[in-house]
């Protein structure tokens, strides 16, 4: 990947739209971890927790939103090379992990929307908008879907860790 540079011409780096996209999802994916992080560690049922528990949902829905609308962009404007100094299996772990990334922006909410669903739990965003309800509760896929939901966090946290790196 390469840095921002702002002499470089713009087929030469991101569009300022790929990289709002890219920030703007990052930002509410470490809010929506820490949330998730922070309303499981309170006990019991409490006002915060629910409130937590809505707020998380609703940065869950407004990343799956983003993401489709960075994949939109993407498919019409080109990622900049990689410098020439990047070697190709750097290139390639980086296309992999692009690549991961990707499908965890999509499968991390999703499998969180799926399990509110099996929890018998409806996902209304912003508290005005609710989300079809694609699967009943369901007491068997229930844990099924909270491991999934929550392995998977811990896949895209590692894997922003590498990004980062």
């Amino acid at each position: 990947m390469s840095t921002i540079n702002p002499t470089r011409p713009m087929q030469e780096r991101y569009t300022y739209t790929a990289m709002l996209f890219h920030w703007l999802v990052a930002v509410l994916v470490v809010a929506a971890f820490t949330l998730g992080l922070v309303m499981t560690d309170i006990p019991g049922l409490t006002p915060t927790k629910l409130r937590y528990f809505s707020w998380h949902k609703w940065l869950g829905v407004t990343v799956l939103m983003l993401a489709v609308l960075r994949v939109l962009w993407r498919l019409f404007h080109q990622s900049p090379a990689y410098p020439d100094t990047m070697s190709r299996w750097q290139q390639g772990a980086a296309n992999g992990l692009h690549i991961l990334l990707y499908v965890l922006i999509f499968a991390v909410p999703l499998s969180g929307y799926f399990y509110s669903l099996a929890s018998g739990v409806p996902v209304v965003y912003l508290g005005l908008f609710e989300l079809p309800v694609l699967i009943g509760a369901n007491p068997e896929l229930k844990p099924v879907l909270k491991a999934v939901h929550y392995w998977l966090n811990m896949l895209l946290a590692g894997s922003v860790g590498l990004h980062v790196a």
